[in-house]
C-alpha cells in the first residue's frame, strides 16, 4: 500500500457526481501530478483530502491508516494542508499573523510579538521566501500573496501538502523559489499533490501522475518516464489538440479604443495605446510591470490623474466602470475571486447581474428574458453546470471565466473587451474554447485586450503585443515581429537574461 492511497472515492453534488470510484496512490518522498480538464473532479478530491467536503463513499488513508477528517482544522492537526488555487489570507492581517493563524506564541495569554516574528522570519529565510513580514496582505501583489499561502505548507510541517495550480500567479523566479521548496521537502519525506495545467512543469517536477476525466480516472502514471506530452493531453480531453491556439489571421478596422496619455496613482508614467476593431491586442511584462493598473484606470476602477480615453472616436469620461460600460468597455479582471464573480449567487444572476436593464420593462423585471439569455449564454459558452441555478462557487475556475464573460457578452453595445489572465488556472481543452470564443469577438468587430503573464500564450493568439516594464509601454510589437527574445529583453529593466520573468 502507497503511503497516501485513495480508494474509491465518489461524491455527488445535486445533479452532478464529480467523482465516480477514483482510486490511486502516492508513495512517500514522491511529487504527484493531478491533471484534467476543469470540472474534471481535481478541486473537490483535494477538498476531500483536507477535510473541507467529505466522499459519499470510499476512503483516504496516511501511512496505512484510514482518515476521516471532520474539519479543515481536523486534517490541519494531522498534517495535511491544501494550498488553494482562490487564496485563504486575511487581508488586514499581516504577513506573520496571516501565517501565525491559530498557532500564535502566547505568554501569560497574551501574543508574544518578537517570538512570532523570529518563528516566521527564520521559515521564510530557510524557505528561500523574500517577503516583508510586517506588511498587511492586502497591500501584497497576487504573486506575493500566492507565496505567502505557500509559506503556510513550511509553517506547519505537513506531512501531505497539495498545492493546487501554485504557480498562476508566480513570476520566473518566484516559481524557481517554489520548485527548490518542492524539491527540498521531497528530500524531506513529504507528499506533495501538485495540481497544474501546466505539462512543462508537471514533467519537470513529478514523480507520477494521474489524471482525471469527468469526475472518474482516465489515466495512473506510476513513473513518468515515456509518457509524452501529447499523450497526457489526450487523456485529459479524450481528444487530441494539435494546435491549442488555433490562431486565424484578421483584417483590422478602425480604431475602436483610443487611450491618451493615461497616468493614475499605481501609473504615474502616461501611458498611451490603440485597438482596433477585429484585432486581438496583448500586453505582457513582469508581474508589477502596470498591465493590471493600466486597465483598471482604463475601466475606471481607479481614479486617473491624466490622459484622455476614446471610444469609436468620443471621448468618454470612464471615471466609473459604470461610465466604461455603457461607452461600450468590460473588463473580466485578473481577481475572479474578489472583482469577477458574486459568490453565493446562480450562474443565472451572475450572467444577468450588469445588463438587468435590458431586462426590464416599465420598471418591471422580466424573469422570461432573463432566464433565456443565461440559457443562451450557458450553451454558447459550454458552461459545464447541471442547471442554471447552480451557486457560482460550486464551479470549476474555467467554467467560472465563462459565466464571466457571458455576463459582458450578455451587455448590449460592447465594442471593447478586456481581459486580464483569461486562463490563470484554465485546462488546455477550455483554454482552447476561450481563444475561439475571443476570435469569434474580433471577427465580429470587436477590440479585444488580452493581459498575460503568459508568453505563449499572447504570442499564439494576439496581433500586436504591447510590453511594459516599470510602468510604461517599452515595446511594441506585430505578428511579423514576435520573437521570445526580444519580447523578453524589453519586459526587463535590465535587458539581461529572462530570471524573472513572468510564467
Amino acid at each position: 500500500m502507497s503511503f497516501l492511497e485513495f480508494s474509491n472515492i465518489t461524491k455527488t453534488y445535486p445533479g452532478v457526481r464529480a467523482l465516480s470510484d477514483v482510486s490511486f496512490g502516492v508513495e512517500k518522498g514522491a511529487v504527484h501530478g493531478l491533471m484534467g480538464e476543469n470540472g474534471a473532479g481535481k478541486s473537490t478530491l483535494i477538498k476531500i483530502l483536507s477535510g473541507d467536503q467529505h466522499a459519499h463513499a470510499g476512503a483516504i488513508s496516511i501511512d496505512g491508516k484510514v482518515q476521516a477528517y471532520a474539519s479543515t482544522r481536523n486534517a490541519f492537526d494531522n498534517g495535511v494542508i491544501v494550498i488553494h488555487q482562490e487564496l485563504q489570507l486575511v487581508p488586514e492581517l499581516t504577513v506573520a499573523e496571516n501565517l501565525s493563524l491559530g498557532r500564535f506564541p502566547a505568554s501569560a495569554g497574551v501574543i508574544a510579538r518578537r517570538r512570532m516574528l523570529d518563528d516566521v522570519g527564520a521559515k521564510l529565510k530557510s524557505a528561500g521566501i523574500d517577503i516583508d513580514m510586517r506588511r498587511k496582505v492586502k497591500t501584497l501583489s497576487i504573486g506575493e500573496r500566492q507565496m505567502v499561502e505557500i509559506a503556510k505548507a513550511v509553517m506547519l510541517d505537513a506531512r501531505v501538502i497539495a498545492l493546487d495550480e501554485p504557480t498562476s500567479s508566480l513570476s520566473s523566479r518566484e516559481s524557481e523559489i517554489l520548485f527548490a521548496l518542492i524539491d527540498r521537502l521531497r528530500g524531506e519525506g513529504k507528499v506533495i499533490i501538485y495540481v497544474s495545467h501546466r505539462l512543462d512543469e508537471v514533467f519537470r517536477l513529478c514523480d507520477s501522475l494521474t489524471v482525471l476525466r469527468d469526475g472518474k480516472l482516465a489515466a495512473h502514471h506510476a513513473s513518468l518516464e515515456g509518457v509524452t506530452r501529447d499523450q497526457v493531453v489526450a487523456e485529459m480531453v479524450g481528444r487530441e489538440i494539435s494546435d491549442i491556439w488555433g490562431f486565424r489571421p484578421r483584417r483590422a478596422g478602425e480604431i475602436r479604443l483610443k487611450v491618451d496619455s493615461l497616468s493614475g496613482a499605481r501609473l504615474p508614467t502616461p501611458a498611451s495605446f490603440e485597438a482596433r476593431a477585429g484585432e486581438i491586442v496583448g500586453f505582457f511584462g513582469l508581474i508589477g510591470a502596470g498591465r493590471s493598473e493600466l486597465m483598471r484606470l482604463v475601466f475606471g476602477a481607479d481614479p486617473r490623474s491624466g490622459g484622455a480615453i476614446a471610444v469609436d472616436g468620443k471621448a468618454i469620461a470612464a471615471a466609473s466602470p459604470h461610465d466604461a460600460i455603457r461607452a461600450g468597455i468590460v473588463l473580466c479582471s485578473e481577481d475572479r475571486k474578489h472583482d469577477g464573480i458574486i459568490q453565493g449567487r446562480s450562474i443565472e444572476e451572475n450572467i444577468n447581474i450588469s445588463s438587468r436593464r435590458h431586462h426590464t420593462r416599465f420598471g418591471v423585471l422580466s424573469r422570461a428574458s432573463e432566464i433565456a439569455t443565461a440559457e443562451t449564454f450557458i450553451k454558447k459558452l459550454k458552461v459545464r453546470t447541471p442547471s442554471r441555478r447552480q451557486d457560482i462557487v460550486n464551479l470549476s475556475g474555467g467554467n467560472q471565466q465563462k459565466v464571466i464573460l457571458g455576463r459582458w457578452l450578455s451587455e448590449q453595445g460592447i465594442g471593447v473587451l478586456i481581459v486580464d489572465e483569461p486562463t490563470r488556472g484554465i485546462d488546455v481543452g477550455a483554454k482552447s474554447e476561450i481563444y475561439e470564443l475571443l476570435y469569434q469577438l474580433a471577427e465580429d468587430g470587436m477590440a479585444i485586450v488580452v493581459v498575460s503573464s503568459e508568453l505563449p500564450e499572447v504570442m499564439g493568439i494576439c496581433d500586436r503585443i504591447l510590453v511594459m516594464c516599470g510602468g510604461r509601454i517599452s515595446a511594441e510589437l506585430t505578428r511579423d515581429q514576435f520573437a521570445e527574445k526580444a519580447i523578453l529583453a524589453a519586459a526587463l529593466p535590465d535587458k539581461k537574461t529572462p530570471d524573472a520573468i513572468a510564467s
